[in-house]
Protein backbone atom coordinates (compact mmCIF):
# COMPACT_ATOMS: atom_id res chain seq x y z
CA UNK A 1 0.00 0.00 0.00
CA UNK A 2 2.95 2.30 1.13
CA UNK A 3 4.77 1.50 -2.60
CA UNK A 4 1.37 2.62 -4.31
CA UNK A 5 1.28 6.03 -2.48
CA UNK A 6 4.67 6.44 -3.32
CA UNK A 7 4.58 5.84 -7.07
CA UNK A 8 1.52 8.04 -7.11
CA UNK A 9 3.54 11.10 -5.46
CA UNK A 10 6.30 10.74 -7.97
CA UNK A 11 3.77 11.04 -10.65
CA UNK A 12 2.43 14.07 -9.25
CA UNK A 13 5.87 15.94 -9.28
CA UNK A 14 7.07 15.05 -12.65
CA UNK A 15 4.01 16.86 -13.93
CA UNK A 16 4.32 19.45 -11.83
CA UNK A 17 7.89 19.53 -13.12
CA UNK A 18 6.95 19.36 -16.43
CA UNK A 19 4.43 22.18 -16.44
CA UNK A 20 6.71 24.55 -14.49
CA UNK A 21 9.45 24.38 -17.56
CA UNK A 22 6.81 24.62 -20.28
CA UNK A 23 5.66 27.72 -18.79
CA UNK A 24 9.24 29.43 -18.35
CA UNK A 25 9.96 28.69 -21.68
CA UNK A 26 6.36 30.82 -22.74
CA UNK A 27 7.30 32.96 -20.63
CA UNK A 28 10.60 34.08 -21.86
CA UNK A 29 9.20 33.65 -25.66
CA UNK A 30 6.48 36.71 -25.34
CA UNK A 31 7.08 39.69 -26.80
CA UNK A 32 7.13 42.58 -24.77
CA UNK A 33 4.22 44.57 -23.66
CA UNK A 34 4.20 48.04 -25.28
CA UNK A 35 4.99 51.13 -23.56
CA UNK A 36 1.73 53.02 -22.52
CA UNK A 37 3.21 56.20 -22.96
CA UNK A 38 4.33 55.62 -26.81
CA UNK A 39 1.30 56.73 -28.55
CA UNK A 40 0.89 54.14 -31.81
CA UNK A 41 -1.28 56.69 -33.24
CA UNK A 42 -0.01 59.41 -35.74
CA UNK A 43 1.55 62.26 -33.83
CA UNK A 44 2.38 65.99 -34.81
CA UNK A 45 5.46 67.40 -34.05
CA UNK A 46 6.15 71.34 -35.85
CA UNK A 47 3.01 70.90 -37.44
CA UNK A 48 4.10 67.84 -39.42
CA UNK A 49 1.98 64.46 -39.30
CA UNK A 50 4.76 61.29 -38.67
CA UNK A 51 4.06 58.12 -37.37
CA UNK A 52 6.24 55.44 -35.38
CA UNK A 53 9.00 55.61 -37.89
CA UNK A 54 10.24 59.06 -37.71
CA UNK A 55 9.45 60.09 -40.81
CA UNK A 56 7.23 62.61 -42.21
CA UNK A 57 3.78 61.27 -43.73
CA UNK A 58 2.62 63.64 -46.65
CA UNK A 59 -0.47 61.12 -46.69
CA UNK A 60 -2.17 57.76 -46.73
CA UNK A 61 -3.40 56.37 -49.91
CA UNK A 62 -4.72 52.30 -51.03
CA UNK A 63 -2.51 50.76 -52.77
CA UNK A 64 -5.22 49.74 -55.02
CA UNK A 65 -6.41 52.49 -55.61
CA UNK A 66 -3.24 54.86 -55.41
CA UNK A 67 -5.10 58.43 -57.18
CA UNK A 68 -7.06 58.40 -54.17
CA UNK A 69 -5.55 60.46 -50.85
CA UNK A 70 -6.27 60.61 -46.55
CA UNK A 71 -5.20 62.63 -44.22
CA UNK A 72 -5.59 60.59 -41.74
CA UNK A 73 -4.83 56.31 -40.89
CA UNK A 74 -7.53 53.75 -41.23
CA UNK A 75 -9.29 51.38 -43.43
CA UNK A 76 -9.86 51.98 -46.77
CA UNK A 77 -13.61 52.44 -47.74
CA UNK A 78 -12.73 50.88 -51.21
CA UNK A 79 -10.98 47.67 -50.64
CA UNK A 80 -11.18 45.85 -46.62
CA UNK A 81 -7.20 46.72 -45.93
CA UNK A 82 -5.44 49.20 -44.14
CA UNK A 83 -4.62 52.19 -46.02
CA UNK A 84 -0.47 52.75 -46.57
CA UNK A 85 1.74 55.73 -45.32
CA UNK A 86 3.11 57.74 -47.85
CA UNK A 87 6.47 59.19 -46.54
CA UNK A 88 7.58 63.03 -47.76
CA UNK A 89 10.30 61.19 -49.40
CA UNK A 90 8.60 58.73 -51.17
CA UNK A 91 6.22 61.55 -52.28
CA UNK A 92 9.47 63.29 -53.92
CA UNK A 93 10.32 60.01 -55.75
CA UNK A 94 7.60 58.57 -57.05
CA UNK A 95 4.82 61.59 -57.55
CA UNK A 96 6.48 64.05 -58.86
CA UNK A 97 9.84 62.09 -60.17
CA UNK A 98 8.54 59.54 -60.70
CA UNK A 99 9.92 55.63 -59.94
CA UNK A 100 13.18 55.35 -58.38
CA UNK A 101 15.23 51.90 -58.64
CA UNK A 102 18.59 51.59 -57.40
CA UNK A 103 21.26 51.20 -60.24
CA UNK A 104 21.97 47.64 -58.66
CA UNK A 105 18.63 46.75 -59.44
CA UNK A 106 18.92 48.32 -63.36
CA UNK A 107 21.82 46.02 -64.20
CA UNK A 108 20.31 42.88 -62.58
CA UNK A 109 16.96 43.68 -64.72
CA UNK A 110 18.46 43.95 -67.91
CA UNK A 111 17.44 47.41 -68.16
CA UNK A 112 18.27 48.93 -71.62
CA UNK A 113 17.77 52.45 -72.61
CA UNK A 114 17.56 54.21 -75.77
CA UNK A 115 17.24 57.50 -76.91
CA UNK A 116 14.49 58.84 -79.12
CA UNK A 117 15.94 60.07 -82.21
CA UNK A 118 15.00 61.27 -85.69
CA UNK A 119 13.96 58.41 -88.42
CA UNK A 120 12.80 57.84 -91.38
CA UNK A 121 9.27 56.82 -92.35
CA UNK A 122 7.06 56.15 -95.38
CA UNK A 123 8.72 52.90 -97.17
CA UNK A 124 7.42 51.06 -99.98
CA UNK A 125 3.92 49.63 -98.98
CA UNK A 126 2.23 46.45 -100.52
CA UNK A 127 -0.98 45.83 -101.58
CA UNK A 128 -3.17 43.65 -103.81
CA UNK A 129 -5.22 44.17 -106.67
CA UNK A 130 -7.68 42.82 -109.57
CA UNK A 131 -6.55 43.87 -113.14
CA UNK A 132 -9.35 45.50 -114.92
CA UNK A 133 -10.10 46.89 -118.54
CA UNK A 134 -9.56 50.65 -119.00
CA UNK A 135 -12.92 52.13 -119.12
CA UNK A 136 -11.41 54.56 -121.17
CA UNK A 137 -11.19 52.24 -124.04
CA UNK A 138 -14.46 50.76 -124.21
CA UNK A 139 -16.21 51.25 -127.75
CA UNK A 140 -20.07 50.92 -128.80
CA UNK A 141 -21.20 50.46 -132.07
CA UNK A 142 -24.27 51.80 -133.27
CA UNK A 143 -26.66 52.80 -136.16
CA UNK A 144 -27.71 56.08 -137.09
CA UNK A 145 -30.80 54.48 -139.24
CA UNK A 146 -32.76 52.09 -138.86
CA UNK A 147 -32.32 48.99 -140.76
CA UNK A 148 -31.45 44.93 -140.85
CA UNK A 149 -28.71 42.90 -139.92
CA UNK A 150 -27.63 41.24 -143.26
CA UNK A 151 -23.87 40.16 -142.51
CA UNK A 152 -22.27 39.69 -139.08
CA UNK A 153 -18.14 39.37 -139.50
CA UNK A 154 -17.73 38.35 -135.22
CA UNK A 155 -20.28 36.43 -133.83
CA UNK A 156 -18.82 35.92 -130.36
CA UNK A 157 -17.81 37.70 -127.39
CA UNK A 158 -14.18 37.88 -127.31
CA UNK A 159 -13.41 37.65 -130.93
CA UNK A 160 -10.45 39.66 -131.68
CA UNK A 161 -11.42 42.53 -134.27
CA UNK A 162 -8.74 45.40 -135.78
CA UNK A 163 -9.78 49.62 -136.53
CA UNK A 164 -10.97 50.05 -139.37
CA UNK A 165 -12.21 46.06 -139.55
CA UNK A 166 -15.90 45.52 -141.61
CA UNK A 167 -17.40 43.97 -138.65
CA UNK A 168 -21.47 44.02 -139.96
CA UNK A 169 -23.29 44.94 -143.22
CA UNK A 170 -26.39 46.38 -142.76
CA UNK A 171 -29.61 47.05 -145.09
CA UNK A 172 -30.74 50.49 -144.73
CA UNK A 173 -33.93 51.66 -147.21
CA UNK A 174 -33.19 55.49 -145.80
CA UNK A 175 -29.44 55.33 -146.79
CA UNK A 176 -30.71 53.70 -150.60
CA UNK A 177 -33.33 56.44 -151.15
CA UNK A 178 -30.09 58.83 -149.61
CA UNK A 179 -27.55 57.25 -152.32
CA UNK A 180 -30.10 57.16 -155.60
CA UNK A 181 -30.38 61.20 -154.93
CA UNK A 182 -27.23 61.76 -154.69
CA UNK A 183 -26.30 59.88 -157.61
CA UNK A 184 -29.67 61.34 -159.62
CA UNK A 185 -27.00 65.19 -159.15
CA UNK A 186 -25.06 63.85 -161.78
CA UNK A 187 -27.50 63.57 -164.42
CA UNK A 188 -28.08 66.69 -164.08
CA UNK A 189 -27.43 69.79 -166.47
CA UNK A 190 -27.34 73.62 -166.56
CA UNK A 191 -28.32 73.97 -162.56
CA UNK A 192 -27.55 76.44 -160.54
CA UNK A 193 -25.10 76.00 -157.87
CA UNK A 194 -24.95 72.04 -159.01
CA UNK A 195 -21.57 71.38 -157.09
CA UNK A 196 -22.73 72.66 -153.52
CA UNK A 197 -25.60 70.14 -153.82
CA UNK A 198 -23.49 67.18 -154.62
CA UNK A 199 -21.38 68.35 -152.00
CA UNK A 200 -24.38 68.38 -149.58
CA UNK A 201 -25.47 65.12 -150.31
CA UNK A 202 -22.15 64.02 -150.00
CA UNK A 203 -22.17 64.65 -146.47
CA UNK A 204 -25.73 63.57 -145.76
CA UNK A 205 -24.57 60.41 -146.86
CA UNK A 206 -21.63 59.79 -144.76
CA UNK A 207 -23.81 61.55 -141.72
CA UNK A 208 -26.19 58.38 -142.20
CA UNK A 209 -23.14 56.13 -141.84
CA UNK A 210 -21.61 55.72 -145.04
CA UNK A 211 -17.40 55.93 -144.83
CA UNK A 212 -15.58 58.27 -147.22
CA UNK A 213 -14.18 55.01 -149.42
CA UNK A 214 -17.96 53.77 -149.55
CA UNK A 215 -19.28 57.36 -151.26
CA UNK A 216 -16.20 57.40 -153.41
CA UNK A 217 -16.90 54.07 -155.01
CA UNK A 218 -20.81 55.00 -155.94
CA UNK A 219 -19.61 57.94 -156.87
CA UNK A 220 -17.20 56.16 -159.66
CA UNK A 221 -19.24 53.20 -160.41
CA UNK A 222 -22.56 55.30 -160.55
CA UNK A 223 -24.57 52.31 -158.53
CA UNK A 224 -26.06 52.55 -155.16
CA UNK A 225 -25.06 49.72 -152.58
CA UNK A 226 -28.00 47.98 -151.43
CA UNK A 227 -25.84 47.43 -147.94
CA UNK A 228 -23.41 49.86 -146.22
CA UNK A 229 -20.66 48.89 -143.52
CA UNK A 230 -19.74 48.74 -140.00
CA UNK A 231 -16.43 49.29 -139.08
CA UNK A 232 -14.64 48.86 -136.00
CA UNK A 233 -13.55 51.66 -134.34
CA UNK A 234 -10.64 50.35 -132.40
CA UNK A 235 -8.79 47.30 -131.80
CA UNK A 236 -9.52 45.26 -129.14
CA UNK A 237 -11.64 42.45 -128.28
CA UNK A 238 -15.73 42.05 -128.34
CA UNK A 239 -17.12 42.30 -124.73
CA UNK A 240 -21.01 42.59 -125.83
CA UNK A 241 -22.79 41.32 -129.19
CA UNK A 242 -26.41 42.88 -128.98
CA UNK A 243 -27.95 41.28 -132.41
CA UNK A 244 -27.95 38.76 -135.10
CA UNK A 245 -27.83 38.31 -138.51
CA UNK A 246 -31.41 39.14 -139.31
CA UNK A 247 -32.00 41.22 -136.62
CA UNK A 248 -33.73 44.63 -137.48
CA UNK A 249 -31.94 48.05 -136.06
CA UNK A 250 -33.46 50.71 -134.56
CA UNK A 251 -31.45 54.54 -134.79
CA UNK A 252 -28.98 54.87 -131.03
CA UNK A 253 -29.98 50.98 -130.91
CA UNK A 254 -26.54 48.66 -129.36
CA UNK A 255 -25.30 46.38 -131.43
CA UNK A 256 -22.41 45.19 -130.02
CA UNK A 257 -19.01 46.62 -127.75
CA UNK A 258 -15.42 46.39 -128.29
CA UNK A 259 -13.09 46.63 -125.80
CA UNK A 260 -9.16 48.16 -126.30
CA UNK A 261 -7.28 45.68 -124.01
CA UNK A 262 -3.52 47.25 -125.07
CA UNK A 263 -3.91 49.30 -121.77
CA UNK A 264 -4.84 48.01 -118.31
CA UNK A 265 -6.29 49.29 -115.08
CA UNK A 266 -5.09 47.35 -112.26
CA UNK A 267 -7.21 48.28 -109.22
CA UNK A 268 -5.53 48.34 -105.51
CA UNK A 269 -6.79 48.68 -102.43
CA UNK A 270 -4.56 50.52 -100.38
CA UNK A 271 -5.30 50.80 -96.48
CA UNK A 272 -6.93 53.95 -95.12
CA UNK A 273 -3.21 55.15 -93.12
CA UNK A 274 -1.41 54.56 -96.13
CA UNK A 275 -3.32 56.16 -98.50
CA UNK A 276 -1.81 59.82 -97.92
CA UNK A 277 2.29 58.07 -98.57
CA UNK A 278 0.48 57.95 -102.70
CA UNK A 279 0.96 60.41 -105.32
CA UNK A 280 -0.10 60.47 -108.57
CA UNK A 281 2.56 59.71 -110.81
CA UNK A 282 4.14 57.23 -108.30
CA UNK A 283 5.32 54.19 -109.85
CA UNK A 284 4.14 50.64 -108.89
CA UNK A 285 5.82 47.46 -109.06
CA UNK A 286 3.53 44.73 -109.95
CA UNK A 287 3.96 40.60 -109.38
CA UNK A 288 1.16 38.51 -111.01
CA UNK A 289 0.18 35.12 -109.35
CA UNK A 290 0.03 33.24 -112.51
CA UNK A 291 3.30 34.77 -113.92
CA UNK A 292 5.58 33.76 -110.78
CA UNK A 293 9.41 35.97 -111.07
CA UNK A 294 8.48 38.51 -113.39
CA UNK A 295 7.97 42.24 -112.22
CA UNK A 296 5.60 44.82 -114.22
CA UNK A 297 5.80 48.66 -114.01
CA UNK A 298 3.00 50.70 -113.67
CA UNK A 299 2.01 54.21 -113.01
CA UNK A 300 -0.62 55.38 -110.46
CA UNK A 301 -3.11 57.39 -111.77
CA UNK A 302 -6.19 58.19 -109.73
CA UNK A 303 -7.36 58.04 -106.17
CA UNK A 304 -11.06 57.08 -105.99
CA UNK A 305 -12.93 59.69 -103.76
CA UNK A 306 -15.19 57.23 -101.69
CA UNK A 307 -13.30 55.17 -99.10
CA UNK A 308 -14.57 51.09 -98.63
CA UNK A 309 -16.57 51.45 -95.61
CA UNK A 310 -16.61 47.73 -95.07
CA UNK A 311 -12.69 47.07 -95.54
CA UNK A 312 -11.11 51.26 -94.70
CA UNK A 313 -9.50 50.96 -97.84
CA UNK A 314 -9.21 53.29 -100.58
CA UNK A 315 -9.39 51.90 -104.52
CA UNK A 316 -6.16 53.23 -106.20
CA UNK A 317 -5.19 53.09 -110.38
CA UNK A 318 -2.40 51.62 -111.59
CA UNK A 319 -2.04 52.32 -115.42
CA UNK A 320 -0.52 49.02 -116.87
CA UNK A 321 0.52 47.62 -120.71
CA UNK A 322 -1.12 44.64 -121.63
CA UNK A 323 2.53 43.22 -122.50
CA UNK A 324 0.92 41.99 -126.56
CA UNK A 325 -1.94 40.29 -124.14
CA UNK A 326 -0.21 38.70 -121.22
CA UNK A 327 -1.83 40.89 -118.85
CA UNK A 328 -5.45 40.17 -118.94
CA UNK A 329 -8.38 41.34 -116.93
CA UNK A 330 -9.56 39.50 -113.99
CA UNK A 331 -5.90 38.65 -113.27
CA UNK A 332 -4.98 39.12 -109.27
CA UNK A 333 -2.00 40.70 -108.59
CA UNK A 334 0.57 41.87 -105.45
CA UNK A 335 1.53 45.62 -105.88
CA UNK A 336 4.77 47.11 -104.55
CA UNK A 337 4.25 50.99 -104.14
CA UNK A 338 6.80 53.36 -103.74
CA UNK A 339 5.69 55.56 -100.82
CA UNK A 340 6.34 59.56 -99.91
CA UNK A 341 8.96 59.67 -96.68
CA UNK A 342 9.09 62.00 -94.13
CA UNK A 343 11.55 62.50 -90.88
CA UNK A 344 9.94 62.27 -87.59
CA UNK A 345 11.07 61.52 -83.98
CA UNK A 346 10.60 57.88 -83.18
CA UNK A 347 11.40 55.52 -80.48
CA UNK A 348 12.27 51.49 -81.00
CA UNK A 349 8.58 49.75 -81.14
CA UNK A 350 9.14 47.56 -78.26
CA UNK A 351 8.93 50.76 -75.70
CA UNK A 352 5.88 51.65 -76.27
CA UNK A 353 3.40 50.19 -73.65
CA UNK A 354 -0.52 50.17 -75.23
CA UNK A 355 -2.26 50.49 -72.12
CA UNK A 356 -5.33 50.04 -74.46
CA UNK A 357 -6.98 53.97 -73.41
CA UNK A 358 -3.14 55.76 -73.95
CA UNK A 359 0.04 54.59 -74.75
CA UNK A 360 2.95 55.37 -72.20
CA UNK A 361 6.60 55.37 -72.81
CA UNK A 362 8.91 55.31 -69.56
CA UNK A 363 11.74 58.21 -69.95
CA UNK A 364 14.85 57.90 -67.86
CA UNK A 365 15.10 60.77 -65.57
CA UNK A 366 18.05 62.25 -63.41
CA UNK A 367 17.05 60.13 -60.24
CA UNK A 368 14.04 57.26 -61.78
CA UNK A 369 11.86 56.80 -63.93
CA UNK A 370 8.77 59.04 -65.43
CA UNK A 371 6.32 57.04 -67.17
CA UNK A 372 5.43 59.84 -70.22
CA UNK A 373 1.88 60.07 -72.38
CA UNK A 374 2.83 59.89 -75.90
CA UNK A 375 0.44 59.97 -79.40
CA UNK A 376 1.90 57.69 -81.72
CA UNK A 377 2.20 57.97 -85.86
CA UNK A 378 3.58 55.51 -88.44
CA UNK A 379 5.48 52.50 -87.35
CA UNK A 380 8.65 50.29 -89.77
CA UNK A 381 12.02 49.21 -89.33
CA UNK A 382 11.52 48.64 -85.50
CA UNK A 383 10.95 51.82 -85.01
CA UNK A 384 7.41 53.97 -83.99
CA UNK A 385 6.57 57.38 -84.72
CA UNK A 386 6.74 59.78 -81.54
CA UNK A 387 3.55 62.84 -82.57
CA UNK A 388 3.65 64.31 -79.11
CA UNK A 389 4.82 63.71 -75.42
CA UNK A 390 8.55 63.02 -76.07
CA UNK A 391 11.35 65.27 -76.93
CA UNK A 392 14.68 64.59 -78.95
CA UNK A 393 17.52 62.77 -77.65
CA UNK A 394 15.12 62.08 -74.11
CA UNK A 395 15.85 58.04 -72.92
CA UNK A 396 13.55 55.83 -72.41
CA UNK A 397 13.62 52.31 -71.09
CA UNK A 398 13.19 49.75 -74.56
CA UNK A 399 13.59 46.26 -72.13
CA UNK A 400 12.31 46.04 -68.87
CA UNK A 401 9.97 48.72 -68.89
CA UNK A 402 6.97 46.74 -67.76
CA UNK A 403 8.36 46.18 -64.57
CA UNK A 404 8.95 49.54 -63.83
CA UNK A 405 5.38 50.34 -65.65
CA UNK A 406 3.73 47.84 -62.73
CA UNK A 407 5.71 50.06 -59.80
CA UNK A 408 4.41 53.40 -61.55
CA UNK A 409 1.02 52.06 -61.16
CA UNK A 410 1.38 50.99 -57.69
CA UNK A 411 2.64 54.40 -56.72
CA UNK A 412 -0.21 56.34 -58.74
CA UNK A 413 1.75 57.69 -61.09
CA UNK A 414 -0.01 56.36 -64.27
CA UNK A 415 -3.24 57.08 -62.70
CA UNK A 416 -2.56 60.55 -62.37
CA UNK A 417 -1.60 61.00 -66.04
CA UNK A 418 -5.59 60.99 -66.48
CA UNK A 419 -7.11 62.36 -63.36
CA UNK A 420 -6.05 65.34 -61.24
CA UNK A 421 -5.33 64.16 -57.86
CA UNK A 422 -8.06 65.63 -55.57
CA UNK A 423 -6.83 68.85 -52.86
CA UNK A 424 -5.26 67.49 -50.22
CA UNK A 425 -7.92 69.52 -48.01
CA UNK A 426 -10.76 68.12 -49.46
CA UNK A 427 -9.32 63.92 -49.03
CA UNK A 428 -12.17 61.64 -48.37
CA UNK A 429 -12.17 60.51 -45.19
CA UNK A 430 -11.05 56.83 -43.77
CA UNK A 431 -12.78 54.37 -42.53
CA UNK A 432 -12.23 53.87 -38.38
Amino acid sequence: MKRIQLVIIIIVVAVLSIAGVLGWQKLMQAPAKPDKSVSDKPRAENAVVQDNSGKTVKYWYDPMVPAQKFDRPGKSPFMDMQLEPKYADEATGGEQGGVSVPSQTVQNLGIRIEPAKMASFGESLSAVGRIEPDERRFYAVQTRIPGFVERLMVRAVGDPVAKGQKIAEVYAPDLLAAQQEYLALFKLDNVNDIDNLKQSARNRLKLLGMTEGEVAAITRSGTANLRFGIYAPASGVLTELGVREGAQLMPGSSMMQIADLSSLWLMAEVPERDATRLKIGGQAQVELQSLPGETFKGRISYFYPMLDEATRTLKVRVELNSQGGRLRPGMYANVQFDGQSHEGLAVPTEAVIATGTRKVVIVKQEHGFMPAEVMTGREGGGNTEILSGLKADENVVVSGQFLIDSEASLSGVLARLSQQAPDEHEMPEAKP
